[in-house]
């Protein structure tokens, strides 16, 4: 969400783009809403699969560009966040819901989705 924008010179699209999908995709914190709606569930699952197959893909232009050491990090940090996003998501819901945690569930998947679902492994130009 982040690259595409900064490649064409918007850096201003860097940061308004995933600002704008958060507040689009849950207009109900502006009435403090504390339950994370199911909707966050089937996107969670979603981008799970996608970033799997993304990384899958992208791994040989990755160790081809960016080097074998560069890539294992970046994948590792992205199925690390992951996967605390999938444990924070499940306390979240067996947990007596809350503004703040509904907010900062939030806040942490667009951010992962913004920075590290689907790192860019290509060269660039």
């Amino acid at each position: 969400m982040v690259l595409i924008p900064a490649l064409f010179g918007l850096r201003e699209g860097a940061v308004l783009i995933p600002s704008a999908l958060f507040f689009a995709w849950i207009p109900g914190l502006f009435n403090g809403d504390d339950k994370a709606p199911k909707r966050s569930l089937v996107l969670l699952i979603v981008v799970t699969i996608a970033n799997v197959l993304w990384l899958a893909a992208a791994w040989p232009d990755g160790i081809a560009m960016q080097g074998a050491s560069y890539t294992h990090r970046v994948a590792a940090l992205s199925l690390l966040w992951l996967a605390s996003l999938w444990i924070a998501f499940v306390l979240v819901r067996k947990s007596t819901p809350t503004f703040t945690k509904n907010l900062l569930l939030h806040w942490f998947i667009f951010a992962w989705l913004a920075w590290y679902a689907f790192p860019f492994f290509g060269e660039l130009p």
